[in-house]
């Protein structure tokens, strides 16, 4: 291990180790669906029919039990693993680097669970997950009849978890690098400076293609009366390119070389930083609000005396207060990079305790997100046009009256 390897652990860093960590937020995000399943269910939107997930019988236990019966599945094991290293280390700085391979061992067992192939494992369920997965990972759409939202719901939150799918390279890279271990302070250069961003750049990419095959699809229907079909496509798939400048050069910032970046200061890197953050922050929060949940919010109908300010006539959920609630938490966090310059909240971006914080709080804004995504799309299935749902937001409303 480097010279100095010691000092660079941290205290966070010993009681909660960085493989243990990621395996953690992803172990959430299964805890999160399940919730969304539940509540959705409650409000009475039909998740299955929208996701095209084969109906239950009566005899079956409903879709949010299996799936928190695989959340809990994936928990026992961490927790486990946690406690383990907890006692055989007793935060000791040599031995949680020694020990490594006890933390990084949890992403094998995960998998395990994950392709078991016993039926009592909510089996069903994570084979639907795991052929979603493939198709999605290489930017693949279904059709609308074959589950096409599901596969726009699952690339949405691989988008969340980019970062996290980015450290998970740099546990492994480390874990097989010599000198080094997995549980040191991570190194996000591990193996190449280039290898992370581009890990991170990977959901956005397979989101922008997802939506370059919608305004394929679309633009074969063109119709005189709809000569603009497909447009929406376009905009959705600019607004995941803008991602793309964010992360290249948040990457050169944390790399700095005035020779790879033909000198620019480190000054005026960071100012093109905050022009494309909120490029990027203010386009996904108005396409959050306007054209994913169809709010009116951010349109000319936000005063509408039929429902509160801001929202839309027809609404699942008991509290108008929620709405709000979460149109404010969304730009928040949708804005959290602004948090580095904010007096007295540097750390949140310079220590590993912070960045695991934007980490979860980016995956807690997917969970909220999931919940007005799916109430939007089933009303537009419920009381909108049905064309085959390539239609967002405001779109919508225009082509109906077509």
């Amino acid at each position: 291990m480097g010279p100095d390897q010691h000092a660079q652990l941290d205290g966070f860093g010993l009681i909660f180790p960085f493989p243990l960590r990621i395996a953690a937020v992803l172990v959430a995000g299964f805890w999160g669906w399940a919730i969304n399943l539940q509540y959705l269910d409650k409000a009475n939107i039909d998740v299955s029919s929208l996701i095209r997930y084969p109906a239950r019988t009566p005899s079956q236990r409903p879709l949010h039990v299996s799936a928190y019966r695989l959340a809990t599945l994936f928990s026992i094991p961490l927790v486990i693993w946690l406690i383990v290293f907890w006692a055989v280390t007793h935060h000791s700085t040599e031995l949680v680097e020694r020990l490594d391979f006890i933390p990084q061992s949890i992403f094998i067992i995960l998998l395990l669970i994950l392709i078991c192939p016993l039926n009592r494992a909510s089996r069903a369920g994570r084979i639907r997950f795991l052929l979603t997965l493939k198709r999605v990972a290489i930017g693949g759409l279904a059709e609308s009849q074959d589950g096409k939202f599901g596969d726009v719901l699952l690339a949405d939150a691989l988008t969340s978890y980019s970062r996290i799918l980015g450290d998970l390279y740099v546990s492994f890279c480390m874990f097989f690098t010599d000198g080094i271990s997995s549980t040191s302070k991570p190194n996000r250069a591990c193996g190449s400076d280039m290898v992370v961003p581009i890990i991170i750049a990977i959901p956005s990419a397979i989101r922008l293609r997802q939506c370059l095959t919608e305004y394929v699809r679309a633009r074969k229907i063109v119709t005189r009366r709809d000569p603009t079909r497909g447009n929406q496509h376009l905009a959705n798939a600019m607004k995941y390119a803008t991602a793309f400048p964010v992360i290249w050069i948040a990457s050169k910032l944390r790399n700095y070389n005035p020779i790879e970046t033909h000198g620019f200061s480190e000054v005026t890197i960071m100012r093109l930083l905050f022009l494309f953050c909120f490029i990027n922050s203010s386009y996904s929060f108005y396409w959050d609000i306007v054209k994913d949940w169809d709010f009116t919010l951010l349109s000319t109908e936000r005063e509408h005396k039929d429902y509160p300010y801001g929202l839309r006539r027809t609404r699942h959920f008991a509290s108008d207060r929620v709405y709000h609630y979460v149109i404010v938490a969304d730009f928040v966090l949708r804005f959290s990079w602004l948090w580095r310059v904010l007096p007295g909240l540097a750390w949140v971006s310079e220590t590993e305790k912070g960045l695991f914080l934007l980490m979860v709080l980016e995956v807690v804004r997917r969970w909220m997100w999931v919940f007005f995504r799916v109430e939007a799309e089933w009303i537009r299935n419920t009381h909108g046009s049905s064309l085959d749902d390539v239609l967002l937001g405001e779109y919508n409303h225009k082509f109906d009256a077509d």
